[in-house]
């Protein structure tokens, strides 16, 4: 499960020259865009957590390590705000590499400050939608945490598709027993219907490939 957002979202920039941080840095936050930005990956790698929010502007050559070994870096500690990447006519393979490695796009210099605004915007926007999204999921989550253990056995049973009547037999209970859990299952998972409650369990981390 995913940390809580606890920071507004942000633009996390890594770029070895000075000049090119304080110039981004610069647009963006006339933008009203907030911007953090890092001389090389080790300060980012040290400071970012998977509670941030934002996006990853990334240039592809950094002392130390590429962008795309950064990239990766991240991903595997968690951190899964969209990344794009700053890359000179040369580098444009390995920007691609990155795309092809789940970054969002990449921005060839030198860069109209247009485009740059363009593609910051699509990427914390869709940061938010994740992070709508992951909330969502946990909430489902804790509300399976709410369900006794028999009720959970009857929203498996449910899932597969079983009649109250074969529930029943199974669990060894009554088909009104059957209906009553089936009521408090649908209560407790906010679920309009049986349909509903199927579709919202198998979208949670829990579930997902249960049926598989």
């Amino acid at each position: 499960m995913r940390p809580p957002a606890d920071r507004p979202p942000q633009v996390h920039l890594v770029d070895d020259d000075p000049d090119v941080r304080h110039a981004v840095t610069f647009l963006l936050e006339a933008e009203g865009h907030q911007v953090t930005a890092y001389p090389d990956p080790g300060s980012l790698l040290e400071a970012i957590t998977q509670s941030h929010r934002g996006c990853l502007l990334l240039d592809v050559r950094l002392p130390g390590m590429s962008g795309l070994e950064l990239h990766a870096r991240l991903q595997a500690q968690g951190v899964d705000m969209p990344a794009l990447f700053i890359s000179g006519h040369g580098d444009i393979p390995m920007a691609v590499r990155a795309i092809n490695a789940g970054a969002l796009d990449f921005i060839e210099k030198p860069f109209r400050d247009e485009l740059l605004l363009e593609k910051v915007a699509n990427a914390l926007e869709m940061d938010a939608h994740r992070s709508q999204e992951h909330a969502r999921r946990d909430e489902l989550e804790a509300r399976l945490a709410r369900l006794t253990p028999r009720e959970r056995q009857v929203m498996e049973a449910m899932i597969q598709g079983k009649l109250n009547k074969v529930i029943a037999g199974e669990l060894d209970v009554s088909p009104r027993t059957v209906e009553v859990h089936r009521a408090r299952v649908l209560e407790k998972l906010k679920a309009r219907n049986s349909s509903d409650m199927v579709r919202l369990v198998l979208s949670t981390e829990s579930y997902r490939d249960w049926l598989l």
